[in-house]
């Protein structure tokens, strides 16, 4: 069974009166997600998340110490660019995407080719964009509580 590794980053922007929004990226096909991407070799996971979302958003971000989540997943290959990376139609895959929270200062996204539209949302905006997906609606809630208690320091 084959392993890759991503790093990505919850993104945020405070808005000027106060209300966070959390950026989405809609990949190629259809489905919504954080921006991430694959470990390079030799590169440390915080390292790859911002490189990951600049590439993917145009957006220099700050990571903000002190959150980082491991989530596992398994899926099939199916798509070109899958296999484009040395892997094998229909082979399964474990693997482990480690995210950060990031903030950003602006909205100003430019979205990589890899994706279709972007858009910042509320937190209950994106509890409903990620209702399939468990893992990503924990790690949603996680890391809002944590921004959450950072901004009441």
């Amino acid at each position: 069974m084959a392993v890759e590794k991503s790093a990505g980053a919850v993104v945020y922007h405070t808005e000027d009166n106060g209300e966070i929004r959390y950026l989405f990226l809609k990949h190629k096909p259809a489905s919504w997600d954080f921006p991430k991407g694959l470990i390079e070799k030799g590169e440390k996971p915080e390292a790859a998340a911002m490189r990951e979302c600049e590439e993917e958003t145009g957006l220099k971000i700050d990571l903000i110490p002190g959150f980082k989540k491991t989530i596992r997943f398994f899926f099939k290959v199916k798509y070109k660019y899958q296999i484009q990376r040395g892997l094998k139609m229909g082979e399964t895959v474990m693997k482990f995407v480690t995210y950060f929270v990031a903030e950003s200062k602006t909205k100003d996204v430019k979205v990589s080719f890899e994706h279709e539209d972007y858009e910042w949302v509320t937190f209950d905006m994106a509890m409903s964009i990620l209702k399939k997906r468990k893992e990503n609606k924990e790690l949603i809630e996680q890391a809002n509580e944590f921004i959450l208690q950072r901004k009441s320091i």
